[in-house]
């Protein structure tokens, strides 16, 4: 489920958009608050091919599906 769009709020607070069209609003400190600090926040960006929420120019991203199941509590089954 690859992500489409994104808004950063305060700290690690997060408006994101799936290509399926769900849009979740979450607070990432738990998933990446040990890699990127809040200063680096502002470094987000999407992967274009592979749809991941990447900081600090790709040394640290997260893998569509990690971040679809992380914010849907764990909801997700892939369909081929």
């Amino acid at each position: 489920m690859k992500l489409k769009h994104f808004e950063h709020y305060d700290g690690y607070r997060f408006l994101l958009t799936f290509e399926n069209g769900e849009v979740k609003e979450a607070d990432l400190a738990d998933l990446i608050g040990q890699h990127v600090s809040l200063d680096a926040l502002n470094t987000a960006r999407i992967d274009p091919e592979w749809g991941c929420l990447e900081f600090n120019d790709g040394r640290v991203d997260i893998e569509p599906k990690t971040l679809y199941r992380y914010v849907t509590g764990g909801r997700y089954k892939e369909v081929a």
